[in-house]
Parts: structure tokens; sequence; C-alpha cells
């Protein structure tokens, strides 16, 4: 009885049995499990910790400096909002590329409602109205005029742009009353030093993995994006399944926009031009594949931290700005080609 309970068998096999070579600790299983399940955002994970000790060891007094983890923790909230979504949207087997402009647009409603003396609360509501509006609107495009994700959206995004810039007519709009106000200082102030949009965000990732991993309509998303066929014949709706990832990035974009507008204190007519290359990027390296049916949030969002970091990392180890976009294109070369090896493709 001691030797079995010393060596952690079940009492039920015997101690030289074949059934005994082959037995693992419950423990060992459900490492296996997790690391199995999880290898696309683990794979992630030792990417940016490589990339991070290279970035020490190349200049340890800025990068052991709280003031730099700030700055990047200021933004990246941003670029996570929309990327939560957009994984949604390339399990599903599509792409949206509008993004950009519903940044934009969205948080200029948000400009225009705070710049006429309203609450900040109604303007944030106005711009997740209005990036529902435009989500539902990019997804029928797609789904119930048949035309291509990326020709829609891509074309949407021109659209609403050119839309801002010809009655702006390049003008920004300063919104110099955020700083007093209760909106601010819940969702853009600081707390002992800690940029208080990390916490909102660190909550949009946990919902947005919930719902991927543990909701219906997550599950509904990668059946549909791995074979609609199967998923029609299942009972599910896939001309609802493929509008909703649609709207949802459309909100997540709307919440960017606002957040930006918020950390400057000023809407520009270019706000969210710059997250299309990021944004896609960490989608990409944090290891949901193009071809649908598989994705991972908590892959994402660290994919966004790598992505993030790079342009800091870069310029902080001494070398100049024209090095970052050739350490962008090798950190997404390398991470898709690791992911490639990682995960075998199947539908």
């Amino acid at each position: 009885m001691s030797n079995i309970a010393e060596s952690g068998r079940p009492a039920s096999l015997p101690v030289n049995s074949a059934a005994d070579v082959e037995w693992k600790h419950p423990s060992e299983s459900l490492l296996r499990g997790f690391v199995l399940d999880n290898r696309a955002a683990l794979g992630t994970l030792a990417v940016f910790i490589v990339m991070m000790a290279i970035f020490i060891i190349a200049n340890p007094t800025v990068f052991t400096t709280w003031y730099l983890y700030s700055s990047v923790l200021t933004t990246l909230p941003v670029a996570l909002f929309v990327v939560v979504p957009l994984v949604f949207v390339v399990t599903s087997g599509e792409i949206d590329l509008s993004f950009p402009a519903t940044m934009g647009f969205a948080s200029w409603v948000f400009a225009l409602v705070v710049q006429a003396g309203y609450d900040p609360f109604l303007g944030i509501i106005a711009a997740i109205v209005t990036g529902t509006v435009l989500g539902f609107l990019v997804g029928s495009l797609v789904v119930y005029a048949g035309l291509s994700s990326l020709i829609a959206t891509l074309g949407m995004n021109f659209l609403l742009r050119g839309l801002i810039q010809i009655i702006n007519e390049g003008r920004s709009t300063a919104l110099t009353s955020l700083n007093e106000s209760w909106a601010y200082t819940i969702f853009s102030s600081q707390v002992w030093g800690i940029p208080v949009q990390i916490f909102w965000e660190l909550a949009f990732v946990v919902f947005g993995a919930l719902l991927f991993n543990r909701h219906r309509f997550g599950a509904q998303v990668k059946i549909v994006g791995d074979n609609p066929d199967s998923a029609q014949q299942m009972g599910i709706d896939v001309k609802r399944v493929r509008v909703k990832v649609f709207v949802f990035v459309g909100i997540g974009a709307a919440i960017a926009g606002t957040f930006s507008t918020m950390i400057n204190f000023t809407w520009w007519p270019t706000s969210g031009d710059g997250y299309l290359l990021p944004v896609l990027a960490s989608v990409f390296v944090g290891g949901t594949p193009t071809w649908g049916g598989v994705g991972t949030v908590v892959g994402g969002a660290i994919g966004a931290v790598t992505v993030s970091f790079i342009q800091t990392g870069v310029v902080a180890a001494g070398l100049s700005g024209f090095y970052v976009q050739f350490f962008n294109g090798l950190i997404i070369i390398l991470s898709l080609l690791g992911h490639r090896w990682n995960q075998a493709r199947f539908r």
C-alpha cells in the first residue's frame, strides 16, 4: 500500500503492468493539454520574451525604467480594442480593413458631442452606436450583397475617410474640457502611475477570450470559418454570425477611437490611419491563421504587445527609426513561420 501511495499510481493497476508504464499523472496530462490548447499563444509569448531580452541587453538603462513601459501602456489599449474583435473576423474566414476609418468616424461623432457641450459619457454612447451601425453596414455589404470582404472593407475605409476629410477639410477638433470630466478620470487617467485604460483593456481581452472559447457565439464563429456548409446544416444562421463579427469590429473600433481621442485631448481627421498594419500584424503574429476556423484572442493580445514594443525597442536600443519597418517585417515573418511549424493546417 505504501509503495502505491508513494508512486501516485491508481491502486487498480499492477505495479509492473504495461498500463503502469503508459499511465501519466493527472497534473502532467493537464499541463500537456494546456500547452497543446494554447501553443499558438505560448509561441507568441516566447517570441516576445526573446525580443525583450535582446532589447534589455542592448540598452539596460532604458528598459529598466518604468517611463518606457508607461508610455507603451498608454497607447497599447487603442490597438487591443480592435485586435480582439478582428480575431473573430479572421477566424470566421473574413477580413476587415475598414476599422481605421470606423475609428476615425466614431471618434468624430464623440468629438462633436463633447464640443457641443454634452456629457462625454453621452459622446461615448453615440460613438459606440455609430460603430455598431457602420459595422452592420460593412457586414451587410459582405454577407447580403455578396461582396468580397477584402474589397468591400477596403472600399468602405476609403469612402468613410474621404467623407471625413471632405466635411472637415483637414481641421482637427480640440477637446480641452475632457481633462475636467469624470469620463476622462474613469477611462484615461492614471492610478499609481499606471494608465487606467490598460485595466479596461485587460477586462475587454478577458471578455473576448471567454466569448471566443466559452460562449456559443465563439463556437459558431469557429464552425462557420471552418466549414460554412456544415454550419448551415447544423442549424447555425451563417449569415447572422458573419454580420455579428463585423458589428463586433465596429464596436471595438469605436471604443478604440474614443480612447485615442481622450488620450490626446484632440480629434484628428486622420485618427485611426496608423493602426491598419500594426493591428493586422498583431492578429497574425498572435497565432490566428488566415484560413479560418482557428484563432486565439490571448495570442492576439500578446501579439499586440509585441508589435507595440518593436518601435520603442528599436529606437531605445540605439538604432535609427529606419530600422523599425525592417524589424517589424522580421518579427512578423519569424512568428508566422513558427506558428506554421507549431500548428498544422487543418479544416
